[in-house]
């Protein structure tokens, strides 16, 4: 209604395109739509193209192993802070050019170069690839566990393919099938990222999201209805994203067909296999190392440029700023908490239900539970925030853990889903042939065995709970504090030491309970290797 001109908070009742013809008169547009495009788009289609090599090439050997340890671990890195991570590395100052000064360059000050925050946004398209390059990682592999992937792979290469376009003939039609939802909601983020792109976009302009928040945030309430004409035009411009990359995996698909039938075996795809290891290991060590960049700064006391490490250590940043990390830290972690439990009750409700009714769950429901991630947050939450202001529900933690609870449902639900239906249902046979009632299955015997997977679904969902930004900012109303809004509020400032504290305490309040999911079961049954069977 705002972007259409009805606020009444502001004076204006009735319907007018006042708002979209400020939003139009706004001199950036043109080049924010640009950047939100450009970046959501080739930042998809270059993770998914290294997602796909790394896969093609390398699956089912120890090389594929080792990488995907590599890429794993960075699932549960929350978004802000690797990017904070991969400034401090790249940025003109960062230790690659401290590291390189001494022998390579000989600078003796920054070089000046405009890294972070370039005007074309190719920064914030490296941060956002790095990011969600082991997110499709993690989707193909259980997409591949649907496909009989390992007897195709044999038959093409008992035909003379080679490793890359055996895979891409014969199994990659099949998984890409499964893991289109998981693409889409990558375009969606990644065109409207703002967390990322205050930290590693540009600024004048900066990306359409970016610039509708500050709109928000603005207390001249006619740009409210101009962010909300901005947000609708976000939206449209997702949409047709998504719509242009369906008729792009057409064409590709026409495209395929006649290149598989073209005799070619591209037998010498070494360059390739290649290529995408190194792109997993470049991924995995610059996010590694910029975490590493980021203690190394939390610690340090003078550090001039171009020494590679700091004159002094000092634990001074993390006495001023830890007392108040570790206090916003517990709020964060309550949020995700209770965030968590509802999701796990509503996914497991969900998932019994549909075992006990012998009824899957269909297609359309599943595009309903994970249409909040593909429809830009931008686009929704400042209606959700006017609704809960309209309702009286605007202040206390409880309406950020209602909206958390909208990010968080899905990435449970994806998690938890497979182990649950892949339990073997002889184990409820066994129990019920011993008195005990459906209930009493789910909760002592199926649960128990499934412990595993469950902590891991909960560990995932807290730490997309940990990363919110935006739900936290616009339902919060600027009076909820988490990790993540501290943390983004800092990008302007510049206190590298202050940034290193809070993106470090926001990276080590997601991998926390991936480390107690990996050992809570370990020493649960230590002693019940027969409960195991999740």
């Amino acid at each position: 209604m705002p972007a259409f001109g009805h606020l009444p908070a502001a004076g204006h009742v009735g319907m007018s395109l006042i708002a979209w013809e400020a939003l139009f008169d706004w001199p950036g547009l043109a080049r924010a739509v640009w950047l939100s495009v450009s970046v959501g788009v080739i930042s998809t289609l270059v993770a998914l193209l290294l997602v796909i090599l790394i896969v093609a090439g390398w699956h089912g050997t120890r090389s594929f192993q080792w990488l995907e340890r590599l890429l794993s671990p960075l699932l549960s890195v929350p978004h802000a802070a690797a990017a904070f991570g991969l400034a401090f590395l790249v940025a003109p100052s960062g230790w690659l050019s401290r590291l390189m000064s001494p022998w390579a360059t000989g600078w003796t000050r920054p070089p000046d170069l405009l890294i972070v925050q370039d005007p074309w946004g190719a920064t914030l398209m490296a941060g956002m690839i790095a990011k969600e390059m082991p997110f499709l990682l993690l989707m193909t592999l259980a997409a591949l566990s649907q496909v009989r992937h390992v007897e195709y792979a044999r038959v093409t290469r008992a035909l003379g393919y080679g490793r890359i376009k055996g895979w891409l003939i014969a199994v990659f039609p099949a998984v890409y099938a499964q893991i289109r939802l998981p693409v889409y909601v990558v375009l969606a983020y990644g065109m409207s990222v703002v967390d990322v792109a205050v930290i590693l976009g540009p600024n004048t302009p900066p990306t359409l999201s970016v610039q509708i928040v500050r709109w928000m945030s603005d207390p001249d309430l006619m740009l409210r209805m101009q962010a909300a004409a901005g947000a609708l035009l976000q939206l449209g411009l997702v949409g047709a994203a998504l719509g242009a990359w369906r008729v792009a995996e057409w064409a590709v698909a026409q495209w395929g067909q006649a290149w598989a039938t073209s005799g070619g075996r591209l037998r010498r795809d070494w360059p390739l296999r290649m290529m995408g290891q190194f792109a997993a290991v470049s991924c995995s060590a610059a996010v590694l190392a910029g975490l590493a960049g980021l203690a190394v700064w939390s610690f340090a006391g003078r550090w001039r440029f171009p020494e590679a490490w700091p004159q002094t250590i000092k634990f001074s940043s993390w006495m001023r700023h830890g007392p108040e990390a570790l206090e916003v830290a517990g709020v964060t972690l309550f949020i995700a908490a209770v965030a968590v439990l509802i999701a796990l009750v509503l996914v497991i409700g969900c998932l019994e239900a549909e075992h006990r009714e012998g009824r899957p769950m269909n297609p359309a429901a599943l595009w309903v539970l994970y249409l909040p991630l593909i429809v830009p947050q931008v686009a929704f939450l400042p209606g959700l925030q006017g609704l809960l202001l309209w309702l009286g529900w605007d202040k206390g933690l409880w309406p950020v853990i209602a909206a958390h609870l909208v990010f968080v449902l899905p990435y449970v639900f994806l998690a938890f889903a497979d182990p649950f239906r892949a339990w073997d249902t002889r184990q409820a046979t066994v129990a019920a042939s011993l008195g005990a009632s459906a209930n009493g299955v789910l909760w002592r015997v199926r649960i128990p065995m499934l412990l595993a997977p469950l902590l891991t679904a909960a560990a995932v969902g807290i730490a997309v709970s940990v990363g919110q930004y935006l739900p936290t900012l616009l339902v919060g109303g600027g009076r909820v504090s988490t990790l993540a809004t501290e943390a983004v509020a800092l990008a302007a400032g510049g206190d590298r030491r202050a940034i290193g504290v809070w993106g470090l305490s926001q990276t080590g309040a997601a991998l926390l309970p991936f480390a107690l999911a990996l050992a809570l079961p370990a020493m649960i049954y230590a002693r019940r290797r027969g409960m195991r069977g999740g």
